[in-house]
């Protein structure tokens, strides 16, 4: 493929509902333009862009995929991104770098899930949008539904720009709302058509739609609303058209609809010159970044005599070849066998050679420049979201806004070979997936990975295994509880032991009482030392801070760290003998032990904030479903559409609402937690959680 200017590039992104038919599309496009030369299908795991092993199995797409294509003088990089709500990173990933985005939806489904999903994504990025109602030859086929659903769903903005000629079995071609023309599609399905008349029973209706579309596009530029005005719809030629819908869409008042049937490669060619009139080149891309010299933010503008600034969206890793690194360049030239200077890092990066890529399929270039995307392999420290720029004008972009995580399970390996590996296996699909975390439970030490939900980290356990021979289980963490009191009061304990030769002796009298909680608090005990006289020396004050700490570790309610605690060693007696830091240890650990009975201990939960984000029809489903949950709500608040409720709720109550949260909102519901303070568990509630700590305890 030969080399293009940005003015000639863009990069489209292909989003909808799993089995919208985003990977065919794509398929579909490809050949018509004869990128390929035969057409894959996703049943045969033989498409361009589905081309991992998983996504073979699992007859789905999981990463994102770049696949190039050559159209009328344009390159169009077409990225095909997973539809499933389990991979939003990939969402994420694709909406940083594209230039646009064709929205599949399926004329026989409507508007799904997915559908509003990524519409809300596109609209957060800013993204201009073009809807293609995809599988109109297909039974319960409907356009003019699906146009409905897409105004009142997503956008009252939305206008056909065609219409369909038959439906279902009956789908035979299109209309041309612009051009005032149709096109009939070939019996033989190989892409090809013939233009012709619009027959006449569609006459009424395609100029009631092409008065909408000229409304439109009209109110775009004040020399079209007059010429409109003087001279009505059949004024305006194909060019001030064109310009109208491209700044409409750029300012998003127009957002285009598009139909044909990817299987039946109609419509194709229609949607390729589409996406030439309707998405801007990447020439038009303006990129804010950061001056690393200055501090001051900078404008970038994608031309080859810029500096280089380049950003790396998707990391995909092969246990054999190793880092394989997408990335977008948006200003300046990336050249082969060059060095680089990556901004997060402040270190440089050797550059080997470079890849345009088409699915699997990689072709060496010598230098890739603004606009396009390209594939390096190995980098050493880079990863997803990091900047590429020049030694000598070190910049940095805007990052990637990954969605948060959602749910946490605890990494089990099968056997101590997998233990062995796990953690470097674990660190090559987070370096795939940033939106994964790892983190450590402090009181178990068990590993914990966080993710989108729990299928999502499931498919990350069958990646380990595949990729790496790792084998694992994900299960439900503990909930931390802690242990903490709620009055003051006091112990005394006198450890003696006589074993024969040197004896111990130690007597300690202590003072507890309770802290007020402090989210900043690092250590949970405040140990003061209050003896005077010299009854104890000063030298034993580590032994039984040590003590009491060790007895903090493990609470007498249910086994959890106690934490919010003031301790006051006050009185005591020590022996010129057998006094030793063992016994004032043991002496410590026991009087604190005491003294908590008596102080009235209560069993603490953490308490999460969930900002839960849904249509308006289920916010009284959720509320229900919040107050099942002990939870208190805090905030409601409505925008267009959508509510987003804001409540606490205890973890043990919310540790698996990312799957509840989709089967109460059909998918349609998002959330995000985080951690927000600990409150005392009911009384009713306590006693059942210390039998079941304490069970766990013993088991282990």
């Amino acid at each position: 493929m030969k080399p293009y200017g940005p003015e000639q590039i863009h990069n489209v992104g292909v989003f909808g509902h799993g089995g919208c038919g985003k990977t065919t599309l794509v398929e579909a496009l490809l050949y018509t333009a004869r990128a390929t030369s035969r057409l894959g299908r996703v049943e045969d795991g033989n498409t361009v862009t589905d081309y991992d092993p998983d996504e073979k199995e699992r007859r789905q797409s999981i990463h994102l995929a770049i696949a190039p294509l050559e159209w009328k003088g344009d390159k169009i990089n077409l990225i095909d991104v997973p539809g499933s709500a389990d991979y939003a990173s990939e969402v994420a990933a694709a909406m940083r770098v594209i230039d646009g985005a064709i929205i599949v939806m399926d004329a026989s489904a409507g508007v799904e899930v997915g559908t509003e999903l990524v519409w809300q994504a596109a609209k957060a990025a800013n993204v201009p949008v073009i809807i293609f109602i995809n599988k109109m030859d297909r039974e319960n086929a409907d356009f003019d539904r699906s146009v409905q659903q897409a105004s009142e769903i997503l956008d009252g903005h939305i206008v056909p720009l065609q219409i369909p000629i038959g439906r279902e079995k009956d789908f035979r071609g299109i209309i041309s709302l612009r051009r005032q023309k149709a096109w009939m599609i070939s019996p033989k399905h190989d892409g090809s058509f013939e233009e012709a008349d619009i027959p006449a029973e569609y006459l009424d209706r395609e100029q009631e739609l092409r008065e909408s579309l000229i409304d439109k596009v009209a109110v775009t530029n004040d020399d079209l609303i007059e010429k409109y005005l003087e001279g009505g719809a059949d004024a305006l030629t194909i060019d001030e058209i064109r310009d109208g819908l491209r700044a409409g869409i750029a300012n998003h008042t127009i957002v285009p609809v598009f139909v044909g049937s990817a299987t039946a490669l109609g419509g194709m060619a229609q949607l390729l010159d589409g996406i030439l009139d309707c998405i801007p080149s990447a020439a038009r891309k303006v990129s804010n970044a950061t001056d690393l010299v200055t501090g001051q933010p900078i404008q970038l503008k994608s031309e080859p005599g810029e500096p280089l600034a380049a950003l790396v969206f998707k990391t995909l890793v092969d246990p054999h070849v190793g880092k394989l690194s997408y990335t977008r360049v948006y200003a300046g030239v990336l050249r082969a066998n060059s060095t680089v200077y990556n901004s997060r890092t402040r270190h440089e990066e050797r550059i080997g050679p470079i890849y345009q890529v088409k699915g699997k399929e990689q072709t060496a270039v010598p230098e890739v420049g603004p606009g396009d995307i390209c594939a390096i392999i190995k980098l050493v420290e880079t990863v997803s979201g990091d900047t590429l720029c020049q030694p000598d004008r070190p910049v940095q972009l805007r990052g990637i806004d990954y969605p948060p995580v959602a749910f946490t399970g605890v990494v089990k390996p099968h056997s101590r070979a997998d233990q062995d590996k796990m953690g470097m296996a674990l660190q090559r699909v987070m370096e795939e997936d940033p939106a994964l975390q790892i983190s450590r439970d402090p009181v178990t030490g068990d590993t914990l990975l966080s993710g989108l939900s729990e299928t999502h980290l499931q498919s990350v356990a069958d990646r380990m295994k595949r990729k790496f021979g790792v084998s694992i289980d994900i299960e439900l963490p503990r909930v931390p509880y802690r242990e903490t009191i709620r009055s003051r009061a006091e112990a005394t304990y006198i450890h003696k032991k006589q074993t024969g030769g040197a004896g111990q002796y130690a007597n300690v009298s202590m003072r507890v009482e309770p802290l007020p909680p402090d989210p900043n608090r690092e250590d949970p005990l405040e140990f003061v030392w209050e003896i005077v006289g010299g009854v104890i020396g000063r030298g034993f004050a580590p032994a039984i801070e040590k003590g009491v700490r060790e007895a903090m570790q493990e609470g007498q309610l249910s086994g959890s760290p106690v934490v919010d605690v003031r301790v006051a060693v006050y009185d005591g007696k020590e022996h010129p003998v057998d006094s030793k830091e063992i016994a004032f240890k043991t002496a410590g650990l026991m009087a604190f032990r005491e003294a908590v009975k008596k102080a009235n201990p209560v069993l603490m939960e953490p308490i999460y904030e969930l900002q839960i984000n849904v249509p308006d029809q289920f916010t009284g489903d959720i509320m229900s479903d919040l107050n099942t949950r002990r939870g208190r709500i805090i905030g409601v608040n409505t925008e267009g559409s959508r509510t987003t409720i804001t409540a606490h709720v205890p973890l043990a109550e919310c540790q698996r609402y990312a799957t509840d949260l989709r089967s109460l909102t059909q998918g349609r519901g998002t959330f995000a937690m985080k951690f927000d303070h600990y409150e005392d568990v009911p009384a009713h509630l306590a006693e059942q959680i210390r039998e079941q700590m304490q069970a766990a305890h013993q088991e282990a």
